[in-house]
């Protein structure tokens, strides 16, 4: 029964997991400070009528040699009727202007870029950047994470699993544990995000994909070692199983409840970003726990020692692993071992000091070429600080 709820479970909330970039926010305030300014002031803008995804795109013409007259005709063009008037730089060899983006960006800036690039003299650079700019490459480059993502830690993990477990099956029913995990995960985190009770962006998006498979992948490997181990001294399986998994349900709770209240404490972070993880990594962490402790057992008890093939413990052949010895070692000499490490510990915290936590430029956000991030440099090359402000 339990085998059949959770692959009901994994039915229904695998296509919601798929659509957690529906529900997921890309705008700055989603990443921003709660307390700061351009975050209350989002939170005002609807009471003037305005729209509360809209963001203004500062589009910018560059070229090395100096604009020429058909380049600011073109940019004029470009301009429209609701832009600002278009602003020169000191050096002549750039020009800006800001335009309105109200609701989603993505379909705006879109068409702003194609028009950009049409008709567009040779030589001439035309990026469009500011929060319209960014929040549009920030969608597209979240727009295609969760597959990517499932893909990457599935095969990550399966690599990983088949080295240590050296069987083709025991891999597979770990991911598949981890999979209905993750269907359960996002199904909550979806309808929490729907419901607006909990802000989701594509960075906690992201955390939640790979957490999941790294908690149920972890948890897994306890129970599956101590299974392992009652395989070689009990010949029914089902009470091998048994006595695994009450040697192994208090550790791992434990380890996931230590997590759970580890990650809530960024509920009292002041970052937008951070607050929301909180929430979306304990769902995550919760749903590893339940699927490795509920729905794994069930089917390592069903198949039995053939999920080890090829290499099957059997009652009557015993080994001494290698972490048998390691654990003897350590129950030796207990005390020499919990103070080196806590020395090693110590050590390694003195060098916190040397932590440069100063932040991320918006235009070294992203890995790859973006015209958002190119036409942010190219506003740092021809216009000081606070110029836009100035004039438009």
């Amino acid at each position: 029964m339990a085998i059949l709820g959770w692959l009901v479970v994994g039915g229904i909330g695998g296509p919601y997991a798929g659509q957690l970039s529906d529900v997921a926010r890309t705008d700055n305030t989603s990443f921003l400070p709660a307390s700061a300014e351009s975050t209350a002031v989002s939170e005002l803008l609807p009471r003037f009528g305005g729209d509360r995804g809209g963001a203004p795109a500062i589009v910018v013409g560059e070229r090395d040699g100096g604009l020429t007259a058909p380049d600011r005709r073109f940019l004029d063009e470009l301009r429209g009727q609701d832009a600002s008037p278009l602003l020169p730089s000191q050096d002549g060899r750039a020009a800006q202007f800001v335009v309105p983006v109200t609701g989603e960006p993505d379909v705006a800036v879109e068409q702003l870029r194609q028009r950009a690039d049409a008709g567009r003299p040779g030589g001439l650079a035309v990026y469009v950047t500011g929060p319209a700019g960014q929040a549009a490459d920030l969608g597209e480059a979240f727009g295609g994470i969760d597959g990517l993502l499932v893909l990457v830690a599935g095969t990550v993990v399966a690599v990983i699993l088949l080295i240590v477990y050296r069987s083709p099956l025991l891999p597979l029913m770990v991911l598949l544990s981890a999979v209905l995990a993750l269907g359960l995960a996002g199904l909550v985190v979806y309808l929490l995000a729907d419901a607006d009770v909990l802000a989701l962006n594509g960075q906690s998006q992201g955390i939640l994909f790979i957490l999941v498979f790294g908690a149920a992948t972890d948890y897994a490997l306890l129970l599956v070692a101590r299974y392992r181990e009652q395989l070689a001294e009990d010949a029914d399986r089902f009470s091998a199983m048994r006595r695994a998994w009450r040697a192994t349900v208090e550790p791992v709770a434990a380890s996931a409840g230590t997590v759970v209240l580890g990650v809530l404490c960024l509920l009292l972070s002041d970052l937008n970003s951070n607050k929301g993880l909180g929430p979306v990594a304990a769902i995550g962490v919760g749903a590893a726990f339940l699927a490795a402790m509920t729905f794994l057992p069930c089917v390592l008890a069903v198949s039995g020692r053939v999920a080890f093939w090829p290499f099957r413990p059997t009652a009557s052949h015993r080994r001494a692993g290698v972490w048998n010895r390691v654990a003897r070692f350590v129950g030796r000499r207990p005390r020499v071992l919990w103070i080196g490490t806590t020395l090693l510990l110590a050590v390694g915290a003195g060098f916190v000091g040397q932590l440069q936590a100063s932040g991320t430029a918006q235009s070294e956000v992203f890995l790859t070429d973006v015209d958002s991030a190119a036409g942010q440099q190219a506003l740092g090359r021809h216009f000081p600080g606070g110029t836009g402000a100035r004039r438009s």
